[in-house]
């Protein structure tokens, strides 16, 4: 015999004050900038599990995607990233240059780090495209994918600054280069004969201890918050 399933009061509540705060959340305005918008994720985010925090990144990130900018994904790892933090709602480029050109017209654009394409160098000759977030975000995990837009990435209290040289040294020599001049390094990727790192806390572009970073051609390219 089949036996009628019964509804559990309780946990009807607790779903039901789920629903009614993502109601509530998606009528209320976005956050003004992506940096206020990070240290207000790591304010609700403190104290929570691994588990727990997966979770509210997962509806904040929807919540996101329904009133942020347009997104648009390039690469295998950004579609599987986004569709974990935004869901699917994001539109698929088939190359980097329509991604960074969606993102020219008023979109943003999470793109894969591959060797294979090394968009991430243009930035330099496009300063109004800027890194503002990375996935993996936390302090532990490498980032695979970087998120552009046409903002400037502000300080959020713990960052990761990407720079990129074209220094044909070893990333050894870069690293202790820049260690002497005070900033803490770490090699990301290379391609096209330039070299993309990341370094340690927000770090402006016109910071004197990159004046006399290796390479001839330089630069930051946006920064990222890290939770």
């Amino acid at each position: 015999m089949l036996t009628e399933p019964q509804t559990d009061t309780a946990l009807l509540a607790l779903d039901r004050a789920v629903a009614e705060a993502v109601r509530d959340r998606l009528v209320a305005p976005p956050a003004a900038s992506a940096d206020t918008q990070a240290i207000s994720v790591r304010q609700t985010l403190a104290g929570l599990t691994l588990a727990q925090s997966a979770a509210v990144r997962a509806v904040l990130g929807r919540i996101d995607a329904a009133q942020g900018l347009p997104l648009v994904v390039w690469g295998s790892s950004a579609q599987v990233l986004a569709a974990d933090r935004f869901g699917l709602s994001a539109r698929i480029a088939a190359e980097p240059e329509q991604a960074l050109a969606a993102v020219r017209a008023g979109s943003r654009a999470l793109m894969d780090l591959t060797p294979a394409k090394p968009w991430w160098g243009r930035l330099l000759a496009e300063p109004k495209l800027r890194i503002v977030s990375a996935l993996p975000d936390d302090r532990h995990g490498t980032p695979r994918v970087l998120m552009v837009q046409q903002t400037q990435p502000g300080p959020t209290g713990d960052d990761r600054t990407f720079w990129v040289t074209d220094s044909p040294s070893a990333d050894t020599r870069i690293v202790e280069s820049l260690s002497a001049a005070g900033l803490a390094a770490t090699p990301l990727i290379a391609a096209g004969g330039l070299k993309l790192f990341t370094l340690a806390g927000y770090v402006q572009a016109e910071d004197d201890r990159l004046s006399d970073a290796p390479g001839s051609l330089h630069g930051i390219i946006g920064a990222a918050p890290l939770f």
